[in-house]
């Protein structure tokens, strides 16, 4: 991948990558350097074909991600703060359709963008004292990358307009009890187990799991009977790879299976 300046790119375990924002001396917020590289990343992972999982998280002990440089934003005008969102549009576009999934391991503050960017993965792992908030009301804006329609989908309407209306902080385990975080972790491990997840996602048919990703994703969007046609006829598919050959063949002769991606 692209060499960058404000994200770390590791490869912890095989098909398994760890995307660090690197930033720790503004709380890994997002400026117009790192937006550009992120929408680099994103780009990239379309034809990533020895990735199957991505881990998100930030740099140092305090933060996950604050969401947009404001001091960077001091003063901007309306034109370039336009074209700025313009390229985090761009990025957020690609970092959702991407096939790949993605655990956001937050392992401290999430604010603003940084709470839509966790939202934005597939699933979270959080530490047990991350706080989570979408303050923009307090700046005079509102959210703009999802956030509105994201969390409501996810913890409801009457708790996400709350939320998004005072900017309040809630923690972790709040999240997690209103289904936005699927597990608590203490905070030295959230990296550690989030990987381990993403090393047992990639350890299964590379086809099928992005096939699995995306119906999950698009059968939410419509109703049941037409999410059960985009079910089957990628399970169709599915069935004429080789693939499902090798799955059925590894059962049967007791061994891992040896997956092509084919």
């Amino acid at each position: 991948m692209s060499k960058t300046e404000a994200l770390l790119i590791e490869r912890p375990a095989d098909g398994v990558v760890l995307l660090t924002l690197n930033r720790p001396h503004v709380l890994n917020a997002i400026d117009t350097k790192m937006s550009g590289e992120l929408l680099d990343f994103y780009t990239e992972l379309e034809t990533a074909t020895d990735v199957q999982a991505v881990v998100i998280t930030g740099a140092g002990d305090r933060a996950f991600c604050v969401g947009a440089d404001l001091k960077e934003r001091n003063g901007m005008s309306n034109e370039v703060w336009r074209a700025q969102h313009a390229m985090h549009r761009r990025g957020h576009r690609q970092h959702m359709a991407c096939p790949i999934p993605m655990i956001a391991a937050v392992n401290g503050l999430a604010l603003g963008g940084g709470g839509e960017l966790a939202l934005t993965c597939d699933f979270i792992y959080a530490a047990d004292d991350a706080e989570f908030a979408f303050p923009e009301i307090k700046r005079g804006i509102m959210p703009g990358m999802g956030a509105t329609q994201r969390l409501a989908r996810v913890i409801g309407e009457p708790r996400a307009k709350e939320l998004i209306l005072t900017g309040d902080n809630f923690s972790a385990a709040d999240a997690h009890s209103w289904g936005m975080v699927n597990k608590l972790v203490p905070k030295q491990d959230v990296v550690a187990q989030a990987v381990a997840a993403a090393q047992r996602i990639a350890a299964n048919a590379p086809l099928a799991i992005r096939a699995a990703k995306q119906v999950i994703h698009a059968g939410l969007q419509t109703d049941l009977a037409s999410g059960l046609t985009i079910e089957v006829l990628s399970h169709q598919r599915l069935s004429l790879s080789d693939d499902r050959h090798e799955g059925v063949a590894a059962f049967n002769e007791k061994r891992a299976p040896v997956w092509r991606g084919s």
